[in-house]
């Protein structure tokens, strides 16, 4: 899966220091930042539009995706946290549906 682009640059240290990666170098850092933009695509595609991932349900559920990803596990993610991500498509929804019907009531 292609990474969707550059990480927020939070991310970085966070995912490392929940995962107790604790030195830095150059390659570990290239390998967790290509598997965070993959977890970006991934969250992207499930939530159907770029997703925000500073609040700390996205943040924590990237760092699940790369630990999983990490320890070639990815072919059980989806079923473990079908519902979180299922949590995070409903709030998507729900606020993109209060959005419209805000815009419909100063329309009128």
């Amino acid at each position: 899966m292609a990474g969707c682009g550059t990480p927020p640059a939070a991310l970085l240290p966070y995912v490392k220091a929940q995962l107790g990666v604790t030195w830095d170098d150059k390659a570990t850092d290239e390998r967790y930042t290509q598997l965070i933009a993959d977890a970006m695509a991934y969250f992207d595609g499930k939530l159907g539009s770029p997703g925000d991932y500073t609040p700390p349900a996205l943040r924590e559920m990237v760092k699940e995706y790369v630990r999983y990803a990490r320890d070639a596990a990815l072919d059980v993610f989806e079923t473990n946290f079908t519902a979180r991500i299922l949590a995070l498509q409903n709030e998507r929804k729900v606020a993109a549906y209060a959005e419209s019907l805000e815009s419909a009531v100063s329309a009128e």
